[in-house]
């Protein structure tokens, strides 16, 4: 038996939560196309023959300007570094760009076995494919390249074999039906976050943030969620709700859907809006998502 953590790294949008929600077969991570959508750590746990692996989705590595980024990138590199093996993930269209430069950089001083993942390559021409990959191991040695499509599953299996067979012996750290190690409670408010920015876009307020205020098991199976939007400021309120509710009501319907075919049963989903002003300087809104509150 084998068992260990495999980080993915990477700058914003490279595709990890897509690639993690692949090599786990089903949705642990959320992932939307605004960048910085993962803030935490989250493990998704992958079996292959006598394997389990555990993949540790980090939140994107970028240059940070708010203490709530600085966390964030903080949390990255922490996993990196708790981590048996790193894969960093490079969106190929995108290739080598001052992110992942600094990231290349940093990535020389951890001392585990690393590995390169070029994604997206359904976008990339081979050639052009080759040389980034030959660019990117002459900046830092990886003991293996892969190059996948994490958005249609494509090497993706060839990845998970790789590093079924690289984690340590050992016990498996988790059951075999156990798919994350995040309690529903988390997802669930994870979820509703994905479906608020997917549906405001560009107008969501980058500080905003959802909370699983209360979870009743009612009965004949159902369940009851009452689940809380923070904003900072009355605008954000507004933008969130919509005229006439109409904004918060179609990201609760959509996020109840969904709630509801992972839970496979009845959910009853209620959200609130509220203002929390500068809840991005609560340290008890990190431990919430399980970051680090740094000064």
């Amino acid at each position: 038996m084998r068992c260990g953590f495999v980080a993915l790294i990477g700058a914003p949008n490279a595709g990890k939560s897509t690639l993690l929600n692949h090599l786990v077969g089903a949705k642990v991570s959320i992932v939307t196309h605004k960048v910085q959508t993962t803030r935490a750590l989250v493990r998704g746990i992958a079996i292959a023959g006598p394997s389990q692996v555990v993949f540790v989705d980090t939140p994107g590595i970028f240059k940070p300007r708010r203490r709530l980024d600085r966390a964030m990138v903080t949390t990255a590199w922490g996993g990196a570094k708790d981590a048996d093996l790193v894969a960093l993930l490079i969106d190929a269209k995108r290739g080598i760009d001052d992110e992942v430069e600094t990231i290349l950089e940093n990535l020389k001083e951890v001392r585990h076995p690393k590995v390169l993942i070029l994604n997206k390559i359904d976008t990339v021409k081979r050639d052009s494919l080759l040389a980034l990959a030959s660019d990117l191991n002459a900046k830092v040695p990886f003991d293996r390249t892969f190059m996948v499509s994490a958005l249609n599953g494509s090497g993706v299996d060839d990845v998970l074999a790789f590093f079924a067979e690289a984690v340590p012996k050992g016990h498996w750290l988790y059951p075999e039906d156990q798919i994350s190690d995040l309690p529903m409670r988390q997802l669930a408010a994870e979820i509703t976050r994905e479906k608020m920015m997917l549906r405001l876009h560009e107008e969501l307020p980058y500080a905003s943030t959802v909370e699983t205020e209360a979870w009743k098991e009612l009965k004949g199976g159902a369940v009851r969620i009452e689940q809380t939007i923070y904003v900072e400021r009355d605008s954000q309120k507004k933008i969130v709700l919509g005229k006439a509710g109409h904004t918060v009501k179609a990201i609760s319907q959509a996020a109840r859907e969904e709630i509801t075919a992972i839970l496979e049963r009845p959910v009853h989903l209620f959200l609130f809006v509220k203002v929390r002003g500068s809840w991005s300087d609560d340290p008890e809104r990190y431990r919430e998502m399980g970051l680090d509150f740094h000064d």
